[in-house]
């Protein structure tokens, strides 16, 4: 007989190691695309925010995903 008392819990996403990594490539994405950091040309900048982006879009669309699976 399957046991009925376990539940399928999602952790908050802070607790995550995905997130925490997500965060620092966010953080480092941004300050590129702040130009903080010396660059040749304007193209470093465009890649930061593209990167910064994409990671952000990247962890909402696997947490949605997480979620709707649990």
């Amino acid at each position: 007989m399957p046991d009925t008392n376990t539940t399928n819990t999602t952790k908050p996403g802070y607790k995550t190691t995905e997130f925490w990594l997500s965060f620092a490539a966010v953080i480092v994405g941004a300050v590129q695309a702040s130009g903080i950091v010396p660059a040749e040309g304007p193209w470093n900048q465009v890649l930061g925010m593209a990167i910064s982006a994409l990671v952000a879009l990247g962890y909402t669309g696997a947490r949605m995903a997480m979620k709707k699976g649990s």
